[in-house]
């Protein structure tokens, strides 16, 4: 299992799907980052040289920002957000989809457990 940018990638995986477990890594760059450190997709990640992995790691390091630095700058912008009090910002604070979504129905992920409230009868319906 080689570690890249403090993140054990899988060995048995090929290094273009091995790479998108770094956190902002997806298949667009982490194809960008193998053309700059000359490596071949292919390849699995277990079978990669140790000056290949420091090649990978240093393109990684100046080009990208990811992992704990990526995370940190979202949580700041989120912060922002809800110190300004934007409709986004505000969003965030209740808890509720931010980009749109219904929430009449299918709000599940963002609203938690669906909380049933109680019908209040009338006193018609009592006698």
């Amino acid at each position: 299992m080689p570690r890249i940018v403090g993140v054990d990638v899988p060995g048995d995986k090929k290094i273009e799907i091995a790479l998108r477990y770094i956190y902002g890594i997806g298949p667009t760059t982490a194809l960008q980052v193998l053309k700059e450190a000359g490596i071949q997709p292919g390849i699995r990640a277990k079978n990669l040289k140790e000056d290949e992995i420091a090649r990978i790691a240093t393109v990684i390091d100046k080009g990208y920002e990811v992992e704990g630095q990526l995370r940190r700058r979202i949580q700041q912008n989120i912060a922002r957000l809800k110190k300004i009090g934007c409709y986004r910002g505000i969003r965030h604070i209740k808890g509720l989809p931010v980009r749109g979504q219904r929430t009449r129905t299918n709000a599940r992920t963002r609203k938690g457990k669906k909380k049933t409230v109680a019908v209040k009868r009338s006193v018609k319906d009592i006698r």
